[in-house]
């Protein structure tokens, strides 16, 4: 019989009394729950201790370290190229990882982008990525490193032994209200990307409507948090703090964020896209050590649209194929003319939810082809009758609960009227 080095009931009345625990007990917490000892209902006590009462610095980068201790870590010595990566924590039409990731490898930059796939409003990049017929997900180890050697970018599926402490630890804190723990969070985002072994990261930290936590000071300190972990296990790492008050781009869903992604490497594109698209590739790249680079150039001449080519067909898929059109459309049009100054983002991404551009359980499928494609956006002059977005599905019947979610959405004011974007798309550079 093994005798164990504390007792769970001892770490959770000492978080639940504003207590700090030492490594010792975290390191020994994390591996007992990852092991099965400390029982799901002990961890959930303790996640709600946390969340009520928070972390010191040092007891969060033992938490992030203990769950990086749990599984496997990724090394990209051998390779021939620098390694930077990009993490978002996500938001309603951030498609940016599909341009960014061949923008930033066009420069001889590796792009190592362990995605997900999304649960709620907010989308996955390999929900978006399975659009194009043929593209795959999931590759061997020995597939993705040959296609970071070769190709330079990137975007799959994070294999389960990257830090299996946070899987079992996000499924819990996804049921028991703790989600917004920003100790949590921090560990959790971090974990998975010190384990994948990239030698700098750039983190989009959103804030507002669409974003995981709406309040910029929360997303502030999430955004502070993160950087100090990464820099405390010898990453470079770095913070752009983002607007997510307006959906990002004109497309919200799966093949039409494809689509104006690839508009974008063809130099065209919302302006929102590629200004942050552009910000964020100059801000991996400088971590990386290149500076002084036309990043808007390898998007204008073709530069980023080749890797972006070469990637997804060393993936399996078909970047020339039509990409899956609904079955059902409904547009929805100005009631008045005037201005459009309000358009919220987490309306927005609801509807599309409901449309079956995402999922409510992990298992469920997601339509491809549904979600919503603006036609205006704040600050623009319409008239009556005018297309304001258009809803996608292939099923009719989910019409009705979208445009519910739509209903307070969007408003057509006057010239004069204040224009309700939440400020600026990029707030501030958190990082030395």
């Amino acid at each position: 019989m093994t005798i164990e080095a504390f007792d769970v009931v001892d770490l959770i009345r000492a978080k639940r009394d504003r207590n700090v625990l030492s490594m010792e007990q975290i390191n020994w917490l994390i591996d007992a729950y990852t092991r099965g000892y400390v029982a799901d209902e002990q961890m959930a006590a303790m996640t709600m201790a946390i969340f009520l009462n928070g972390m010191e610095r040092r007891e969060i980068r033992d938490l992030t370290l203990a769950m990086i201790a749990s599984g496997e870590t990724m090394d990209f010595s051998a390779l021939s190229k620098r390694t930077t990566d990009k993490h978002s924590t996500g938001g309603v039409g951030d498609k940016i990882t599909l341009p960014l990731a061949p923008l930033v490898a066009s420069f001889g930059v590796a792009v190592p982008q362990l995605s997900g796939r999304g649960l709620g409003h907010t989308g996955g990049t390999l929900d978006k990525l399975e659009s194009i017929p043929g593209w795959r997900a999931s590759l061997s180890n020995a597939e993705f490193f040959e296609q970071l050697e070769s190709v330079g970018a990137v975007i799959s599926a994070a294999g389960s032994g990257l830090a299996p402490a946070d899987g079992k630890l996000y499924a819990l804190r996804d049921i028991t209200g703790t989600v917004e723990a920003i100790p949590l969070i921090a560990s959790s985002i971090m974990s998975k990307k010190i384990a994948e072994g990239t030698s700098a990261l750039v983190l989009d930290v959103k804030f507002g409507s669409g974003a995981f936590l709406k309040d910029i000071e929360q997303s502030r300190e999430l955004a502070r948090t993160m950087v100090a972990l990464g820099e405390d296990a010898g990453v470079a790492t770095s913070a752009l703090l983002t607007n997510m008050n307006v959906p990002l781009g004109l497309a919200i869903g799966n093949a039409n964020e494809v689509r104006e992604s690839v508009e974008v490497l063809a130099g065209g594109g919302p302006s929102d896209v590629r200004a942050l698209t552009v910000a964020l590739a100059r801000e991996m790249l400088s971590l990386a050590g290149i500076v002084d680079v036309d990043v808007e150039g390898a998007l204008d001449d073709g530069r980023a649209m080749d890797t972006w080519r070469a990637m997804i067909i060393a993936q399996g898929g078909d970047p020339d194929a039509a990409l899956p059109a609904p079955r059902e459309t409904q547009v929805v049009t100005a009631g008045r003319s005037g201005v459009l100054v309000e358009q919220q983002a987490l309306p927005f991404g609801v509807a599309a939810w409901r449309l079956g551009a995402g999922r409510a359980r992990k298992q469920d499928p997601v339509q491809h082809a549904a979600g919503i494609d603006l036609h205006a956006k704040p600050g623009d002059i319409v008239t009556e009758g005018q297309p304001l977005f258009t809803l996608s599905t292939d099923e009719p019947e989910r019409f009705a609960r979208a445009l519910e979610a739509l209903e307070a959405a969007y408003r057509i004011g006057q010239a004069g009227d204040e224009i309700l974007t939440g400020g600026p798309l990029i707030v501030e550079r958190i990082g030395s």
